[in-house]
């Protein structure tokens, strides 16, 4: 494990969103005490550290600041400055970066180049096939089971996946991503791959080369109504642990999945270091991969990173310096933590901005609960007002599951927003189990 006096002072936490206050808190709370700055950060971020208004897709600006302000350590939150690079360009001026390079990040990227991967290498994912014309994308459906599953190659803010239930809506998916330009250029190729089956899981890995740590386990819930209805989202709520994920099941996931992925990556010639969020399916035959992505989930991150007791900047510094084997056996908390997402209503499509929002005095909240900024900003008046689909992530830490659960809604119950959306659910698939 490094020790204090090795970690970096200065930390430049990139983004915007619930994730990035999580990262931003969690970071304060090393015994190390290091400086935490975050681009652009938002209004509860800006409560908590400096912030500075530089677009997280801005990268030579942002690689201006961090030499104008002698940063030491750089973490990436979201998806899309790694996918332009700021990885690189940072490395290559010698300033360590948790997050991949633009090559890793196209695991993310590009839906197709990672199921080519994963096909190659033999992991466990649906079958599938890529288009970029309709008319053969059509043809393919016919031959294919109902329901089946159509995705946009590229980034899409987590809404370019349809789980199609009928062939008139698979058509109309495909129609919609190669002609009608619903997502730009992330639909310009899509894929067509079979549905798969099951409870959903999300493993987090903290990977440097062929190194690894995997997370706690946690479960998120994609859809915007209770009782998974409605179209995907970004994510409206998540638990942790997941203990449909047992011991021996994990151990599985990791022998079938984790390592024969980090070990792919490897392969590829890609030198990973960051994190590998692996989407599994828990099918009836197996765990099976759906997706990757290469950065912390949200709102995965607000209920895993909570339950650490392992100092976060230690982990992800000794990954970003090659001394990962170093740390040791991750240290985790015993207690349940509930994430409840606050949406604007009409989010995943259109929503309002600028609505008025008062927080409970942190007096007033429940015990062990946090609540994290993700889509707020401070109008004229320096009212904290709605600035995103997904405005808050209400983080509660029990020790059971209903305890956590039951802090997380009180708290939800006691933020005013005229136009304050969540689900009343999270968690119920392990409630049902029990």
């Amino acid at each position: 494990m490094p020790s204090l006096s090795d970690l970096p002072r200065s930390i430049l936490v990139v983004g915007s969103g619930g994730r990035e206050h999580t990262l931003v808190r969690s970071l304060l709370a090393s015994p190390a005490t290091p400086r935490v700055f975050c681009a652009p950060g938002n209004a509860g971020i800006a409560e908590d550290v400096p912030c500075f208004p530089i677009a997280a897709d801005d990268i030579p600006g942002l690689v201006a600041l961090v030499q104008r302000e002698n940063i030491a350590f750089v973490v990436v939150g979201p998806e899309v400055p790694l996918s332009l690079g700021l990885a690189d360009r940072l490395r290559a001026l010698g300033i360590p970066v948790y997050g991949p390079g633009a090559d890793g990040a196209r695991l993310e990227a590009s839906k197709i180049f990672t199921k080519e991967i994963l096909l190659k290498h033999r992991i466990p994912t649906a079958p599938a096939a890529f288009f970029n014309a309709i008319e053969p994308a059509l043809v393919y459906l016919k031959t294919r089971s109902i329901p089946i599953v159509v995705k946009a190659d590229g980034l899409a803010a987590g809404k370019g996946v349809v789980v199609a239930q009928s062939l008139n809506e698979a058509e109309a998916a495909v129609r919609e991503m190669l002609a009608g330009n619903k997502f730009g250029a992330a639909g310009r190729q899509l894929l067509i791959e079979d549905c798969l089956f099951g409870e959903e899981t999300s493993i987090l890995v903290v990977v440097s080369g062929r190194d690894y740590i995997i997370l706690p386990t946690s479960q998120d819930h994609k859809r915007i109504g209770d009782g998974d209805t409605g179209p995907n989202t970004g994510g409206m709520g998540t638990y942790s642990p997941a203990e449909v994920v047992t011991p021996a099941l994990l151990a599985r996931i990791e022998a079938e999945i984790v390592r024969p992925s980090v070990n792919a990556i490897a392969a590829e010639g890609i030198a990973f270091c960051g994190t590998l969020f692996i989407g599994i399916m828990l099918t009836p035959t197996g765990p099976s991969v759906i997706e990757y992505n290469t950065r912390f989930g949200d709102p995965e991150t607000q209920v895993v990173l909570p339950r650490l007791t392992t100092d976060l900047l230690q982990l992800l510094w000794a990954a970003a310096t090659d001394r990962l084997p170093a740390v040791g056996p991750l240290l985790v908390k015993p207690d349940y933590a509930v994430c409840v997402v606050i949406a604007a209503s009409g989010y995943p499509d259109a929503y309002p901005k600028g609505d008025v929002i008062t927080l409970p005095a942190p007096t007033s909240l429940p015990p062990a609960t946090t609540i994290y900024h993700a889509g707020t900003a401070r109008n004229t008046a320096g009212q904290l007002v709605t600035h995103g689909g997904r405005v808050l992530g209400v983080t509660a830490q029990g020790p059971s599951l209903r305890d956590a659960a039951d802090r997380a809604y009180a708290a939800c119950n006691q933020v005013k927003c005229s136009s304050k959306y969540f689900r009343r659910d999270i968690g119920a698939r392990q409630f049902n189990r029990l």
